[in-house]
Order: structure tokens, then sequence, then C-alpha cells
């Protein structure tokens, strides 16, 4: 497989992985596209270090445990901008009170 062919899968996999990510956390996220890409080749990357260091080498990253990883990025990037699991920012649980919900 070229560079390219590669380059081009792995930016489409984080794009899947990041959209699955923001998608299993509530709040709309303001995210740009390349950042969701980024994210999510992050989480897959990590995941895959992580079951390659708990397997021993014996078995490759899974989708679970990518999209774990992503979501848990995705909370990290979410809490550096001032807001938790429910509040994607700073604003938006003061936004919810004066809505009243």
């Amino acid at each position: 497989m070229s560079l390219i062919a590669y380059l081009v899968i792995l930016a489409v996999q984080g794009l899947i992985f990041g959209a699955l990510a923001r998608l299993a956390l509530p709040g709309k996220d303001p995210m740009s596209i390349p950042m969701t890409i980024g994210l999510g080749i992050a989480g897959s990357f990590i995941g895959g270090l992580l079951v390659y260091l708990i397997s021993g080498g014996r078995s490759a990253g899974g989708f679970f445990v990518a999209f774990v990883c992503t979501v848990g990025l995705v909370y990290l990037v979410r809490r550096s901008r001032g807001g938790g699991v429910m509040a994607p920012d700073a604003h938006s649980s003061g936004r919810r009170r004066r809505r009243g919900y």
C-alpha cells in the first residue's frame, strides 16, 4: 500500500472514531473537522498501544478500546475548555439552567 493511501485511510478512520466519540458525549461540540480527525487518530493510536502492551503484542488494537480512548480525549478537550460531560464549554451549563433543564 502506498503512503498516500495509508494516510487517506488513517484520516477516514480518525474521522469515524472522532465523530462517534463526539456523538457519545451529549451536547454540541465547537470542534472543527480537522480537530475531530486528529482526536480520532490519537485515540486509535493510544488504544492500539494499550492493547499491545496489555496483550504482550499478540493482539491488534480493537475498535472498542480505540473508541473508549477517543471518548476520553474528547472529554479532556471539553474539560480544558471549562466544560464537562454534559456541558461542552464553560457557558453551556448557565444556558441550560436559564432554559429550565
